[in-house]
């Protein structure tokens, strides 16, 4: 065989994979008409209920927030008259109006930071302790939280009585204080401190509760891992545990300011029924024009203009979650 035909010799061809199959796009899933109904009609008995508990009573309150309306459109001896923006006028122009709203939220800033904060902290011990511990802690906040408003109301009433109480004599035992006969009502910014106690003391269960079950969400893996970088407790709470219950932090504030700013039993049955000027909120402030005052119109006014405020609460509520949304 020469060099040439050496160098001719033919190769066998190749064999080549066939091209890849273009990719299929998926099917779009029509809506049908049935399958869009479906969500409403199981949605359709609670928005029926909300419209008969809630429709009604938030039209009339704000057919009469425009209206004036007094004991005698009440006995029918005078027809209710629109009067426009005068209430709210009124109302806006009162400077007892406005110490009551920094009242306010003073107060529920308050009570929700102190109910957060002690709410977080139970719920970290709770992961900490033996089974047992963590079940008689549990009992004692289901118990706390089921007991009745007026009830604990007037439990907080008598450990704080200025003759009787409980908190006055355990204070007095301590060296060089006397508070035997001390009044705690005796000026605003001291009974509403118990007051304040007393909304903290019944909102943090539902709040350990809530925390609890969101920090077993929480991977022991990024803790774990987070302590073999260096970080500390605080770190290791700051960086991983926090931003993992944001959501749920989010949702119990927002829950905590509505609640809190809407604060009415406490405050009224603390204060025999006829709270001072010094424990106005905008609750006991709306009820007190209307059926103390007897101005119905104006305490409407009042009680719409709160309805506002919360729904500004609510309106940076939800702000928050979908930006929470859109991060995940």
């Amino acid at each position: 065989m020469s060099a040439a035909d050496t160098t001719t010799a033919k190769v066998p061809p190749t064999r080549q994979s066939p091209p890849p199959p273009a990719p299929v796009a998926p099917p779009r899933r029509k809506r049908t008409a049935g399958g869009t109904a479906v969500p409403w009609a199981l949605l359709a008995p609670c928005l029926l209920i909300l419209v008969l508990v809630l429709g009604y009573p938030l039209v009339r309150l704000v057919t009469l927030s425009f209206q004036e309306f007094g004991q005698s459109q009440l006995w029918g001896f005078k027809p209710a008259e629109s009067v426009g923006f005068d209430n709210f006028g009124r109302v806006l122009g009162d400077d007892e109006f406005w110490a009551v709203v920094v009242r306010t939220i003073v107060f529920a800033g308050g009570s929700v930071v102190f109910t957060m904060v002690i709410g977080m902290l139970i719920a970290l011990l709770l992961q900490r302790v033996s089974g047992w511990v963590k079940t008689l802690i549990n009992i004692a906040l289901v118990a706390s939280w089921g007991m009745p408003i007026i009830v604990a109301t007037t439990v907080f009433k008598w450990l704080f009585d200025s003759d009787y109480g409980v908190f006055n004599a355990v204070l007095s035992r301590l060296p060089g204080v006397d508070m035997i006969g001390h009044n705690w009502f005796a000026s605003g910014p001291q009974g509403l401190a118990v007051i304040m106690l007393l909304v903290v003391w019944g909102a943090v269960p539902f709040v350990v509760i809530t925390l609890s079950a969101g920090l077993t969400q929480v991977p022991a893996e990024l803790e774990e891992a987070a302590r073999l970088d260096g970080a500390g407790a605080w770190g290791v709470f700051r960086y991983v545990t926090l931003p993992i219950l944001k959501p749920i932090i989010v949702m119990l504030t927002t829950l905590s300011v509505i609640w809190d700013m809407g604060v009415f039993p406490q405050v009224f049955v603390m204060r025999g029924g006829h709270p001072e000027a010094e424990f106005q909120l905008l609750t006991t402030y709306s009820y007190d024009r209307a059926f103390v005052v007897n101005d119905y119109a104006q305490g409407s006014a009042i009680a719409l203009l709160t309805v506002l405020l919360l729904l500004g609460v609510v309106a940076v509520y939800m702000r928050q979650m979908l930006k929470i949304g859109e991060v995940e």
